[in-house]
């Protein structure tokens, strides 16, 4: 059997950008390893989990790897939370949250992300104060930060369980069902939760909602008194004085093993967000370690691509996930997306792929969604993917770029087609196994 590299470019697509010459970051990039990969192998495009589909990175992540996220999804707070070691349990709420800036009044937003200028420490300070100082009616929690400004919450109540179906405090997501979708326009301001349409009787949900408020109201108030804060304001920093909630849950999904799925492939994932490590917990695969940031890209791009080397020594396959393109995506600074899609290629793939031998192994990349700079948010359009390794013949594909996969012969994919594909062609060597019907 030949070894599998599923690389996923967090973010990847974009839009036609008129200071790029209408091109869009990808296409404006200087990346000719993955152009090499593209010409010698297959390229088509990819709706993560649907046409007319937003997805955020968890459910594409999800469908990516061949599950039915209608059938298993069930929030991105439990997958969060569970990848960072707390407890959730079916009737707790878990949470994805962010610190944010906001006014005074603790309304009006002044940055959902405090600018990602929070600092591993100043996050893990201020957590320890909500912790400690916040207590809630009926309820235990638990809050972590994470990387940055990103944040988990688990809520459980003391006499009842709650319910996951309730409504953003963060105005920039709305909830479709368990999903939530990226707005292109909002009110920029705190919200107050809600059950669900549907729930509205719900005593799960109405509590839930009631909790979450009184968790967003209490915390925002230490955080406002908070030492850090104030220092923050007197460096002229912008003060993370508010938890913004998202994507709330109140079980974790059970998914079946990833190797039971493709008949005992032992699977290993580098991924960097927790949302990623919790998804790859739930499905059995191992964690690679993610040596520490250096902070230049250029480093730890070239040290990543070592760890993968050597990670290949144990694996059958590795799902690697790379943030990058996604955060100057959101950003909307469309330089530095193209920047670091050429440091990707430049670091990273031309670590790797030199290394390799091709006759052994199936190489695929493409991303989990759309991080327009012009709209700083996901969006659906289809995504391009690129197959290439042993027993492919090219299909005449030029580069890889979203204009340029449109015309490649694997047409349009979903998303949850790809990993099954992958692991039949590692297995039986024939090009024919690619082909799917639109």
């Amino acid at each position: 059997m030949k070894k599998i590299l599923y690389i996923i470019l967090d973010g990847l697509g974009d839009l036609p950008i008129k200071e790029l010459g209408n091109k869009t970051p990808l296409e404006a990039a200087l990346t000719p390893n993955l152009d090499r990969l593209a010409q010698s192998g297959l390229t088509g495009t990819v709706f993560p989990v649907g046409k007319d589909i937003s997805p955020e990175s968890d459910v594409a992540v999800i469908s990516l790897l061949g599950y039915d996220v209608l059938k298993y999804y069930t929030g991105r707070g439990p997958l969060e939370a569970f990848a960072e070691g707390l407890n959730v349990c079916k009737g707790n709420l878990a949470i994805r949250v962010n610190f944010a800036a906001v006014e005074y009044d603790g309304l009006a937003i002044r940055d959902r992300r405090v600018k990602r200028s929070l600092t591993l420490e100043e996050a893990g300070n201020l957590a320890k104060e909500i912790n400690s100082k916040v207590t809630l009616s009926n309820a235990t929690f638990e809050f972590k930060n994470t990387a940055g400004h990103r944040g988990v919450l688990v809520i459980r109540g003391m006499h009842s369980s709650l319910s996951g179906h309730i409504t953003n405090t963060d105005p920039a997501y709305a909830r479709d069902g368990l999903f939530s979708r990226a707005l292109d326009k909002f009110n920029n301001s705190v919200q107050e939760s809600r059950p669900m349409p549907g729930f509205e009787d719900s005593l799960e949900a109405v509590e839930a909602a009631s909790l979450l408020n009184e968790f967003t109201q209490k915390s925002h108030q230490v955080l406002n008194n908070s030492a850090i804060n104030k220092k923050r304001v007197s460096l002229n920093l912008p003060q993370a004085n508010m938890v913004l909630s998202r994507s709330c849950g109140d079980s974790l999904p059970e998914l079946p093993s990833f190797s039971s799925l493709y008949n005992n492939i032992r699977m290993g994932s580098f991924v960097e967000m927790p949302v990623e490590r919790g998804i790859a917990l739930l499905t059995g695969m191992d964690i690679v370690d993610i040596p520490s940031s250096t902070g230049h890209l250029d480093v730890d791009y070239t040290i990543w691509a070592k760890v993968i080397l050597d990670a290949l020594k144990r694996y059958e396959g590795l799902y690697i996930h790379i943030k990058g393109p996604d955060e100057p995506g959101h950003d909307g600074d469309f330089v530095r997306k193209k920047k670091v899609i050429e440091m990707i290629d430049k670091f990273f793939f031309s670590g790797l792929i030199p290394e390799i031998d091709f006759k052994d192994f199936i190489i695929c990349v493409t991303s989990d969604h759309s991080t327009p700079c012009l709209k700083k948010a996901h969006s659906s359009q289809a995504l391009p993917l690129l197959i290439s390794g042993a027993g492919i013949t090219p299909d005449g594909s030029l580069s890889f770029s979203e204009k340029a996969a449109k015309l490649g012969s694997l047409g349009e994919m979903q998303g949850s087609q790809i990993m099954p594909l992958l692991v039949k062609f590692a297995r039986d060597g024939s090009e024919n196994n690619l082909k799917v019907s639109p």
